[in-house]
């Protein structure tokens, strides 16, 4: 095949997009990726472009495959629908491997879609093992008004919120996440994204202290409102209210003319029972897969 093999640059962030849209078009019939995701991927300050991306480029310039590696330990490998079956997938995966052995790695993760089929049945084939699930849950965006705690309020998220939600975020995921966000990763992969939609992320704040946050991002020519993450301080868990704040984002959502409200959440939390208690279902799932790299030269 007359293909083009190469490091990726900001310049294919919307085509890297276009791919994955592809795919996930065809699973299931629409696209739950914002749009702006692949740029801030790929200003994460772990990433080195010119040695943790790929891209596989066709005559006409679109993308046929992509893959990275970040930090060494987790790898995002994407064929478009019309290259699937010509040994791209495998290619991509021998490349992430080998670089996350440069890094100096033991083991890699990836996280493949339920309803690829062709990139599960690879995985499984290479010894790779479930490590965890991820869910796509959605509610509806009608319903009652919060109910909120007493001495706690919700409002929009305002410029000057930034350090502290960014605070509440870190201390809430620190109970699951295998690393700590520093202020500038959390903010170019959330509040500094042109998907940001501070109308719908709401902060709770009790007295003067800001308690509990959503952060939303807007899904263009979608029917979906989307919730990005939620965070609740430990001291205010337990009296409703990420029911309150994701009714809140739900039901400004709604006025939006959007018809669903969407989050995705990871087996590691725990949370998926007191989302699905909160009135949310499940719409899709992915799988996070993992396996040991041995060393080039050593057998199997």
């Amino acid at each position: 095949m007359d293909l083009t093999r190469r490091p990726a640059t900001l310049d294919d962030a919307d085509a890297i997009h276009r791919l994955i849209a592809a795919a996930e078009q065809l699973w299931h019939g629409q696209t739950d990726r914002v749009p702006d995701a692949i740029a801030a991927d790929l200003r994460r300050p772990l990433i080195d472009l010119d040695l943790d991306t790929r891209v596989i480029e066709a005559p006409d310039g679109e993308l046929a495959g992509w893959a990275w590696v970040h930090g060494g330990r987790r790898a995002q490998i994407d064929v478009h629908p019309s290259y699937v079956g010509r040994g791209l997938g495998t290619e991509l995966l021998d490349w992430a491997e080998g670089r996350a052995r440069e890094h100096g790695s033991d083991w890699l993760a990836q996280t493949v879609d339920d309803a690829d089929k062709a990139g599960t049945g690879l995985l499984r084939a290479r010894g790779y093992e479930v490590l965890a699930t991820n869910w796509l849950l959605e509610r509806p965006v009608t319903g009652d008004a919060p109910v909120l705690p007493e001495g706690v309020t919700l409002r929009p998220f305002a410029p000057g919120d930034a350090r502290v939600v960014h605070q509440v975020v870190q201390d809430a995921f620190d109970e699951w996440q295998p690393r700590r966000h520093e202020y500038d990763e959390w903010a170019g992969t959330s509040i500094e994204r042109s998907s940001f939609d501070p109308e719908l992320s709401p902060v709770a704040v009790a007295g003067d202290e800001i308690v509990g946050a959503v952060i939303s991002l807007e899904l263009p020519d979608s029917p979906d409102g989307y919730v990005d993450q939620v965070a609740v301080r430990r001291d205010f868990r337990g009296q409703g209210l990420a029911r309150a704040l994701l009714t809140y984002a739900a039901l400004g959502a709604g006025q939006q003319g959007k018809q669903t409200l969407t989050l995705w959440t990871h087996s590691g939390t725990g949370a998926l029972a007191m989302y699905q208690r909160l009135g949310m279902s499940v719409r899709r799932s992915t799988t996070v897969c993992r396996t040991a790299l041995r060393a080039v030269d050593t057998p199997p």
